[in-house]
């Protein structure tokens, strides 16, 4: 399919969607917000489904929300966990969470400077997929309060994220997700693939396939499959594992042979020459925006910043030389 009427649907897909009119993830400022409940009890049980009772504040409205943890990897590196707030059903109607009920709160991976960092740069690099494409998981950053009820006077103040639930994503792109528990390349929009092969190379992340996880879930490994009427699309989220981070806990899988997830490492399908080049194209060209982008970022200081912004003109160095950057692709792309 074109990739013109792919991105006529999406925007038609996007502007009628009752979900592109909230605020929660239709605006970008950062919300101050305050999570208040048994904290210590929630950490302390790694391998616990409960759900435990939390009171979040925002905008002077309180929200009674149950908790629990949630994630896979971040379970075993992490002593500061990711959860899932549940909200109360009929609760939320006139507030910013109007129509949500699950939200996943992504966390850093300890209550450290360093950790904080990390989480806004992941942050950072869904919003460059955002500049990209519109098929993307959208983001809000919190600046939260967490409020220990166990511990009088035991505050943690940080900066965290939200991400759209799967469902709202798909229903905002005109879709639905897709149960499937494998995929054929000749189902996926070629457009929206190449797009990706190319922008997980700009962030140097490895850590995605269109292959099942290794649980229960449908494929594919840290990403979503969106089915709409006119095509599937393959949206990818988790990027504590790139190189733009470059978490402490972050090492490439051996099979790369590749010394750090700093080291890019191609890992797309072999894709025609001309799509490759659109989606190479649609990158490069989004270079002011995405280092606006980071440079608009709280908690990284100007050092930081000029680091990272550094780290992504290696990419767009070497993409001046456009054919050369094509012909590596070829050569490492996937049969």
């Amino acid at each position: 399919m074109p990739a013109l009427r792919i991105a006529l649907l999406l925007v038609t897909a996007l502007l009628l969607s009752p979900s592109y009119a909230t605020s929660l993830f239709g605006e970008t400022a950062v919300i101050d917000a305050t999570l208040e409940g048994p904290l210590r009890e929630l950490m302390g049980d790694k391998d616990s489904n409960e759900q435990l009772p939390f009171l979040l504040r925002v905008d002077g409205t309180e929200h009674e929300v149950k908790v629990r943890l949630r994630g896979k990897s971040r379970l075993r590196v992490c002593d500061f966990l990711p959860m899932r707030l549940n909200f109360r059903k009929g609760e939320v109607d006139g507030t910013l969470f109007e129509g949500q009920n699950k939200l996943k709160l992504v966390v850093p991976c300890h209550t450290s400077e360093r950790a904080e960092i990390d989480l806004v740069e992941e942050y950072a690099v869904y919003r460059i997929f955002n500049l990209l494409t519109p098929a993307s998981y959208r983001v809000r950053l919190l600046r939260m309060t967490f409020v220990d009820t166990g511990r009088e006077g035991d505050n943690e103040r940080m900066h965290v994220f939200l991400l759209e639930p799967s469902a709202k994503m798909a229903e905002r792109l005109g879709g639905r997700e897709a149960e499937s528990v494998g995929v054929s390349l000749n189902w996926l929009d070629p457009d929206q693939m190449a797009l990706v092969y190319v922008f997980q190379y700009l962030v140097s992340n490895v850590d995605w396939s269109l292959v099942r996880p290794a649980d229960d879930e449908p494929c594919c490994h840290n990403g979503t499959l969106v089915e709409t009427d006119a095509t599937t699309l393959y949206i990818p989220y988790d990027f504590d594992l790139s190189g733009f981070v470059d978490a402490p806990y972050a090492f490439p899988p051996p099979e790369l042979r590749i010394d750090s997830v700093t080291q890019r490492r191609y890992r797309g399908f072999c894709t025609e020459r001309d799509t490759l080049d659109k989606a190479l194209y649609s990158v490069v060209s989004k270079k002011q925006e995405i280092d606006a982008l980071i440079a608009s970022l709280p908690v990284l200081n100007d050092r930081n910043k000029r680091s990272r912004m550094s780290y992504l003109d290696q990419f767009f160095r070497v993409a001046a030389e456009e054919d050369r950057l094509l012909e590596r692709f070829e050569k490492r792309c996937l049969d």
